[in-house]
């Protein structure tokens, strides 16, 4: 048998143990005699059981990202994120084993190249609005704001049992802070942080225009602005 399917076939037991059984039922013996392998395979193929449980939260994450990459975009990024948010707490409910082992213990420095993937289209969704002229905050900000509400909400749900979740939680959530990072617009529909954040989302537009180290410059003072706490209106 090839070291693929092997390798595949020990990631989808431990993958129907954690569905069925959850984090605990995922043992080096559990797993083999549900493969039909030896133990030492396992650590042969994954080193540890640190390695398969990486394996099959990375498993996951490329399920979440082709939910995430057929959604279809329109002409309203605001909304677009509302949808994204929407499906990422909806695969969180849907897949609550897999949302653990890709969000619930995080390793500080590491990131699989799935869940850069994920970052990677979270800030789509964000540099759209900011490059609609709709974000008042930078696209990191605001795509980190996002990424952390929306990762706290959906841990709250799985942790509250079905019958008490009140899932209008992830709504208003939502609708919250996605309107913090929209800001209030001003007189003329756009206020300082909002056209630093369209202009810094549409540098790629002047590509060859700027240095290296001017563009670098230049977007520090944007994402400065962009983030910067702005007066309250009068």
């Amino acid at each position: 048998m090839a070291r693929d399917e092997v390798r595949q076939r020990i990631v989808d037991a431990a993958t129907h143990l954690l569905q069925t059984q959850g984090r605990d039922a995922v043992t080096t013996r559990a797993v083999s005699a549900a493969a039909g392998v030896q133990p030492p395979t396992i650590y042969r193929l994954f080193t540890d059981m640190s390695g398969l449980l990486q394996a099959v939260a990375a498993e996951g994450f490329e399920t979440y990202l082709a939910r995430k990459h057929a959604q279809a975009l329109t002409d309203d990024p605001v909304q677009d994120l509302r949808t994204g948010w929407d499906l990422h707490v909806e695969f969180g409910l849907e897949h609550p084993a897999h949302y653990l082992l890709m969000y619930g213990h995080p390793t500080p420095g590491r990131r699989s190249a799935a869940a850069d993937r994920a970052a990677q289209r979270l800030d789509l969704l964000v540099s759209r609005v900011a490059a609609a002229g709709r974000l008042a905050v930078s696209v990191e900000t605001g795509a980190a704001m996002i990424h952390a509400a929306g990762t706290g909400v959906t841990l709250t749900l799985i942790g509250t049992p079905p019958d008490k979740r009140d899932l209008d939680l992830s709504r208003r959530l939502r609708d919250a802070t996605i309107s913090a990072i929209t800001g209030t617009q001003d007189v003329d529909g756009r206020g300082v942080a909002q056209r630093a954040a369209s202009l810094q989302a549409s540098l790629d537009e002047a590509d060859g225009l700027l240095t290296t180290g001017e563009r670098a410059l230049l977007t520090e003072l944007l994402n400065r602005l962009a983030d910067a706490r702005q007066p309250p209106t009068t």
